[in-house]
């Protein structure tokens, strides 16, 4: 019992400081964070990585406290982020179960971490593009929940409020997750197979594909392959980064 109670303080402790990206000092009450609207009210306000808690246990996530007009800043919770090519994501339905990645850049969480947040409270979606000319937008979800795995991990977005990028996931909504050796999709192939894609809530087959193959450039013989929001531009150019985050609302 002492060993547990030990535990659950260090644990506690854990939530509070920030992982490789800074030392400054946590002025907060200790609280075991469930996600990054947790480290913003313990008013620590830098961007970086950060512990949090999980039915399995303790997850290192990257929170974006930047983001987001004045009133709406911070809390937000990095679930995917593509921003240099170093990470492989043409990988198997577990490993986007379990998550995979370096939290300080490129990764994806985990589908399971997904459903259990989003089962218990409401969130919003944000996504963030940059292209290779540096211009950058967003796109707004009021609304954004993963359901369980026996349900096929599926996704519900809603409220979409544009910040220049157009909505690409409009088509994504109400998919099943797909990769590779699972597919859920409604094409009569495989579309992560296809598209050398990783995994995604593909439909027949995507508007955005941002698990694609990461491409330094644009490249007319690849563009289908690449990590792509359609209706930004009504083009299929590869993006030189994207990132999906989520934030609590309830």
């Amino acid at each position: 019992e002492v060993g547990f109670c030990v535990s659950q303080v260090l644990l506690c402790l854990s939530a509070l400081f920030p992982v490789l990206m800074s030392t400054d000092e946590v002025k907060s009450d200790s609280l075991l964070a469930r996600d990054c609207s947790d480290i913003y009210a313990s008013e620590y306000s830098t961007s970086g990585v950060y512990t949090i808690t999980s039915a399995d246990g303790a997850v290192q996530v990257y929170c974006d406290v930047e983001s987001g007009e004045k009133t709406d800043r911070g809390h937000w919770t990095v679930f995917l982020r593509r921003m240099d090519g170093e990470v492989n994501f043409f990988r198997p339905w577990e490993s986007y179960k379990k998550g995979f990645g370096n939290k300080t850049g490129e990764y994806w969480l985990g589908l399971e971490f997904l459903h259990q947040l989003t089962r218990r409270h409401q969130y919003k979606l944000r996504v963030d593009l940059e292209d290779f000319e540096g211009k950058k937008v967003y796109a707004l979800y009021e609304s954004f929940s993963v359901d369980s795995e026996a349900d096929g991990y599926k996704l519900h977005v809603s409220g979409f409020v544009n910040g220049g990028a157009g909505d690409s996931l409009y088509y994504h909504n109400g998919m099943m997750f797909s990769t590779y050796d699972k597919d859920q999709d409604n094409s009569g192939s495989n579309c992560a197979m296809i598209y050398f894609g990783g995994g995604f809530w593909y439909n027949k087959c995507y508007y955005t594909n941002p698990t694609g193959h990461y491409l330094w450039e644009n490249d007319d013989t690849l563009m289908d392959t690449g990590a792509t929001w359609y209706y930004w531009k009504n083009s299929w150019d590869p993006l030189k980064t994207i990132t999906m985050k989520i934030k609590r609302v309830k």
